[in-house]
């Protein structure tokens, strides 16, 4: 079962708003999912797919960006996680520790901006996390990588929906 088919199962008791919304807020989805979801499958006005999408993929992140430390720094007491965290920021400092020294805050609004798999608002407070990024800092760089990859996600969903009705 597609990614799409089993969100839109899920959500298929929401109003598609609300859904929307809801869509967003997951890691596995964030808007990168939720935006086509609700152009194609639910025919929302484009404008409105984004901004929903846009509040809904940055719900988590001020939770995350506030309790990641204290909620790793005691999970770390058990093995467990303590091997998972140490898996975690060493796999994330090996592949990105590069951009974020040359490029700082500005590193991870790209990073969060790129519209693939692993790189959005999630991984966004993640890499901030593991990078010492400052709160405001990381949240307005997180912000603003989710806005730009929003218009992205937005503009290919719809260049998508052209291109297809220019063969149909």
């Amino acid at each position: 079962m597609a990614l799409q088919e089993l969100l839109t199962n899920i959500f298929g008791n929401f109003p598609e708003w609300l859904a929307t919304v809801l869509i967003s807020c997951l890691p596995v989805a964030e808007l990168r999912a939720a935006i086509p979801i609700a152009i194609l499958q639910y025919q929302m006005n484009p404008v409105e797919a984004y901004i929903l999408a846009v509040v809904g993929n940055m719900i988590p992140v001020i939770p995350l960006l506030l309790y990641l430390d204290p909620v790793s720094s005691y999970l770390r007491r058990y093995r467990l996680w303590n091997r998972f965290f140490t898996w975690l920021f060493s796999r994330t400092h090996r592949n990105h520790s590069d951009t974020f020294e040359k490029y700082g805050t500005l590193g991870l609004a790209i990073f969060v901006a790129i519209p693939f798999p692993a790189t959005g608002a999630w991984s966004g407070c993640a890499a901030a996390f593991v990078f010492g990024i400052g709160f405001k800092h990381a949240l307005l760089a997180i912000t603003a990588g989710v806005l730009i990859a929003g218009l992205i996600v937005t503009v290919v969903t719809l260049g998508g929906v052209s291109l297809s009705n220019l063969f149909l």
